[in-house]
């Protein structure tokens, strides 16, 4: 049920509505074609590098564009600009469908990569303008059951699709078993979008107070997300608020906003260190069917939404500093799981696990950022925040690869532990 809402402010529930309708197909899409397009171009035999690609590629991308598309929404329609860049973003999931059929292998992986960074320059202006779309259409007395409505959806939504992506993949023959999966991401794709489409932004006198408070909103849709680390693009709507201010001020790292961002940094790279390396050791190392990394997936989508719901009790019990540090040294559990494995079984559990983890992590990172930044000069401070995440992400990521080539992809997977601890500690000694 929908909490009531006045005859005049009636267009609320019809938005509210859609939304929900938009977290659910946007699962369908993260939980089919996102889950396993890099383990799609392992199966084609992708190196670490070209896989890594996947995830830098768009972070490049975020880095160049995010200052200049978040001036250029200023004073436009967020609903029109989210609707149409979602289109164009969506496109490019069509656009991977006929791949595994009609292009061989070897320029297969080179045309997933590509296809993923071309989507990324519409899919950061989308990421932007949902992010600061949803603020503007939901009032803050609404967000709490807004959000965790969104996130429940989502989590039944990737549970369900992914567990059948992966029978899918364990049932029909290759190459048409991952065209089957790609065209169900692209279902969910245009109908996530056909739901964006329908979102009616209110009028200037009718927008609800601006609180600068994270929207802990799981379902963002724009971003490409590797199952172990998914993005923390929180704070994207502040960067179409500068109201005409500088947006890039590295005056503010002299201070001791400097430090932790440094902090941040660190963490972020080497969170996104062995992103490359998973894929490769699913299925060369474990040689793990597709159902068992969808299985995979299923338990740490699952654990993270349980956790991610318990959020705020925990919260409330550690304080967000206290935990984010102890969240942040577990998070290291999954790599070092996965080193050990010998087969699926204890790939499983590091994979519950480590969801459970990041459910609590990423809402530690996003309210303990919050805190410091000021709330009279947020834009600018989360513009710094946003260009060390894609910086760490595009780092990290390009490091995971020379991780794998100095040793082997069991070694490598030990280093991305030992580096995930030491992310851990940079934080507590920082944040």
């Amino acid at each position: 049920m929908l909490p009531s809402v006045s005859p005049e402010n009636a267009p609320l529930r019809a938005n509210t509505r859609h939304l929900m309708h938009d977290a659910a197909w946007f699962g369908v899409l993260a939980a089919s074609t996102m889950a396993f397009l890099s383990v799609f171009a392992t199966r084609l035999g992708a190196s670490t590098f070209q896989v890594a690609l996947l995830t830098a590629g768009p972070a490049m991308v975020n880095l160049l564009a995010s200052i200049p598309f978040g001036r250029w929404m200023e004073g436009r329609s967020l609903a029109r600009v989210t609707f149409r860049s979602s289109l164009w973003t969506r496109l490019g999931y069509l656009l991977l469908v006929p791949v595994p059929a009609l292009v061989p292998e070897g320029a297969g992986v080179w045309a997933v990569i590509i296809i993923t960074v071309l989507m990324s320059v519409p899919g950061t202006l989308l990421a932007i303008s949902f992010n600061a779309l949803f603020a503007d259409l939901v009032p803050p007395d609404w967000r709490a059951f807004v959000v965790g409505r969104r996130n429940a959806l989502l989590s039944v939504a990737l549970t369900a699709t992914v567990l059948v992506s992966g029978w899918l993949l364990d049932h029909l023959a290759f190459p048409g078993n991952y065209q089957w999966v790609f065209a169900i991401g692209a279902l969910g794709a245009l109908l996530s979008s056909y739901h964006l489409g329908k979102l009616v932004a209110p009028s200037d006198d009718q927008l609800p107070p601006r609180v600068g408070k994270p929207l802990l909103d799981i379902a963002r849709p724009g971003e490409m997300r590797p199952l172990d680390a998914p993005r923390s693009y929180s704070g994207l709507r502040f960067l179409t608020r500068a109201h005409g201010g500088r947006l890039l001020r590295l005056d503010l790292l002299r201070g001791s906003f400097g430090g932790f961002l440094l902090a941040y940094l660190a963490f972020y790279t080497f969170q996104y260190l062995p992103q490359a390396v998973f894929p490769v050791f699913w299925v060369r190392e474990l040689r793990l069917t597709d159902g068992d990394i969808g299985l995979g997936s299923a338990l740490f989508y699952l654990a993270m939404m349980v956790t991610s719901f318990a959020l705020r009790r925990v919260t409330g019990f550690f304080g967000h500093r206290r935990l984010l540090h102890v969240s942040s040294l577990l998070y290291s559990v999954y790599p070092f799981l996965t080193w050990m494995a010998q087969d699926a079984t204890l790939f499983w559990i590091a994979s519950f696990l480590g969801g459970a983890v990041w459910g609590l992590l990423n809402g530690a990172l996003i309210n303990r950022l919050m805190e410091r930044v000021p709330e009279n000069d947020r834009p600018a401070h989360m513009v710094l925040h946003n260009l060390a995440l894609n910086l760490g992400i595009l780092v990290g990521s390009l490091l995971g690869p020379a991780l794998a080539a100095s040793f082997d992809v069991r070694g490598a997977m030990l280093g991305a532990g030992v580096m995930r601890l030491l992310g851990g500690l940079v934080l507590i000694l920082g944040a």
